[in-house]
């Protein structure tokens, strides 16, 4: 084994895409040998103990076993000087591969793999959802997402409605039905072109004080965000951002789902947003639940290193923030008096 370490790194340190610092990259390796890249298997079939281990033959056909190698160079030996068995990192594992280093523990779901139209109307929370499977019902799918023609346009300006003559690039569009059917019929118009996207999706809180379909199950609920999350990527620019406001309810899973969707990576920020005050009706049941007075916007980039942002501050004065925390400062006449008093620190 470490004859055959010592081969691999020596042999490695040729290729200057895995070198940074003047050290071998483990996750460059890994990402290159998983891709079958043309240079990195040229490069091991020179050292014959290197072929010989990780190259199979295969009625007279050398085949890369690139399983074998991934769990090689994933070894703790790859590591230098390491007195214990595990890398130096903490985190889940799973079959002895770390969470994030797993290309197959995602987050699954019954439903998953289909395409859910997803209803918003009151009427369409007493009809029964249908989920078209990609592989079973391609040509529902394609039904379902293909364009659809807009119908009964109406404009408006600053002197109210206008005759619709056209409809051009400088027009804002507000488009009324279901969010799937119309993302899917301006896709192929708008794909690549949207700086900013910000969305407020039914929370699945059972609650019938919206005016849609706010009642899914939990399965159901995934993989309707999961079908109008993976088109709303299509829209956004190189260098766009993409922000989905929730409550306390899907949050958790919402941000896995978009882990897998936009990539760990291009996660910038979960924003707690102040909803309401703790007064009133928030109140009515303090002694039973915490009240809830807070949402989340969950912020994500289109690409890693392709976005950036430009923040804005609103300048306050020391007086205004000074004030906000007086409450905490301030003592009563009792108390200073207190303070103030003498203290016997000798034994009773």
């Amino acid at each position: 084994m470490q004859n055959l370490l010592e081969e691999l790194k020596n042999t490695l340190q040729s290729d200057k895409r895995l070198i940074i610092d003047g050290k071998l990259v483990k996750n460059k390796i890994v990402e290159l040998a998983l891709a079958m890249d043309e240079g990195l298997i040229g490069l091991l079939l020179t050292n014959d103990a290197i072929k010989k281990h990780f190259f199979k033959s295969v009625n007279g056909v050398l085949v890369f076993d690139k399983v074998e190698f991934q769990r090689f160079v994933s070894n703790k030996q790859f590591l230098p000087d390491s007195y214990t068995a595990f890398k130096n990192m903490i985190g889940l594992t799973t079959n002895g591969e770390y969470l994030t280093e797993s290309k197959e523990v995602v987050l699954a779901w019954p439903y998953k793999d289909c395409v859910l139209e997803g209803g918003q109307t009151k009427e369409d929370q007493k009809r029964k959802e249908i989920f078209w499977n990609e592989t079973l019902a391609p040509d529902e799918v394609d039904r379902l997402l293909s364009p659809k023609v807009l119908t009964n346009f109406k404009k408006y300006d600053k002197d109210g409605e206008q005759e619709v003559i056209e409809i051009n690039d400088k027009d804002n569009l507000i488009i009324k039905g279901n969010n799937l059917l119309c993302l899917s019929s301006i896709a192929k118009k708008y794909r690549n072109k949207v700086k900013l996207i910000y969305i407020d999706p039914p929370y699945n809180t059972d609650d019938d004080e919206f005016k849609y379909n706010d009642s899914f199950t939990h399965s159901t609920w995934l993989t309707f965000m999961k079908d109008r999350l993976l088109l709303a990527k299509e829209f956004l620019t190189h260098d766009g951002f993409i922000f989905i406001q929730i409550n306390d309810i899907e949050y958790a899973y919402l941000k896995i789902l978009c882990d897998e969707i936009f990539g760990r990576e291009c996660f910038k920020s979960s924003i707690c947003v102040k909803m309401a005050h703790l007064s009133g009706p928030k109140m009515a049941h303090k002694e039973k639940k915490i009240p809830k007075v807070k949402e989340h916007i969950l912020m994500y980039s289109k690409n890693e290193n392709g976005s950036n942002l430009n923040p804005q501050y609103v300048p306050v004065s020391w007086d205004d923030a000074f004030d906000r925390y007086q409450n905490f400062i301030d003592k009563s006449e009792d108390e200073q008096n207190f303070s103030k008093l003498p203290i016997d620190l000798a034994d009773p």
